[in-house]
């Protein structure tokens, strides 16, 4: 019997791909057949060179190098996914947020895609098939007001933007899915949950339990494995999912409410 799932060929790029689910995403398609290339602006350990391009995608310059790079290597792009994102924003509600943390937030969680599906994306059309995969965050939904106001607006452009380039390039062959995570346990987050549970006096069980708390608990008891989001883009990337496009796909444990 034939894999349930195989990417055999399918040529892919993945922004940010170098930690966390980014990471986890790469390795998978990479274990399903699929050509690889991602791009940070730092090289990580043990990811063969020729699959790597060290840009800085918050510039058009840098995306404009990765385009490039994806031409030159790949002979153009099957699936595009867009994981770069994240949020460096201080605590202190909408006050503590001036220019420079606005334009950063929008620079790394809604310009890089927007400026390479602009590179990309009009070649997919031409050949008239291609996948392209925005991860967005449930936080556009719950958003925590003490930090992430401007993540999670720029998230939410973000998700607007896709579902308006779905509704474009769809009817010319072209998929356009949203993911949406909610906490995914990276070790960034390791890092943050033994923080609290250091400061709260308690282990690293009750330092995930009080991120659970900040968010609204997620019903499943447990965040999202990095490997658990890959799979899920695996899938809508796939041609099993043929005829997936325009929507946002949630994978959070059941952390925003639904009726």
């Amino acid at each position: 019997m034939a894999d349930f799932l195989m990417l055999e060929g399918k040529r892919v790029l993945v922004s940010g791909g170098t930690k966390g689910a980014g990471a986890a995403t790469v390795a998978l398609f990479r274990e399903r057949g699929a050509q690889v290339l991602t791009a940070a602006r730092s090289s990580p350990e043990g990811l063969d060179e020729k699959a790597f391009v060290a840009a800085d995608l918050m510039t058009d310059e840098g995306c404009r190098l990765v385009a490039e790079a994806a031409g030159e290597r790949l002979g153009g792009v099957d699936i595009v996914v867009h994981m770069l994102g994240g949020s460096a924003a201080p605590a202190g509600g909408f006050a503590a947020l001036g220019e420079a943390e606005w334009r950063r937030e929008f620079d790394l969680n809604l310009y890089p895609a927007v400026r390479l599906d602009r590179l990309l994306v009009p070649d997919m059309v031409r050949r008239g098939r291609g996948v392209v995969i925005h991860v967005t965050s449930i936080q556009r939904l719950l958003p925590l007001p003490e930090a992430t106001t401007a993540y999670a607006a720029a998230k939410a452009a973000l998700s607007t933007y896709s579902k308006s380039l779905s509704k474009e390039v769809s009817p010319k062959g072209v998929r356009v899915v949203r993911v949406a995570p909610g906490w995914i346990f990276t070790e960034s987050s390791n890092h943050l949950a033994e923080r609290l549970a250091q400061d709260a006096g308690t282990d690293l069980e009750g330092g995930k339990q009080i991120i659970m708390d900040s968010i609204g608990g997620i019903p499943i008891g447990r965040p999202t494995r990095p490997e658990e989001v890959a799979n899920l883009i695996a899938f809508l990337a796939s041609d099993r999912a043929a005829t997936i496009t325009g929507t946002e796909i949630v994978i959070d444990g059941g952390t925003v409410p639904t009726a």
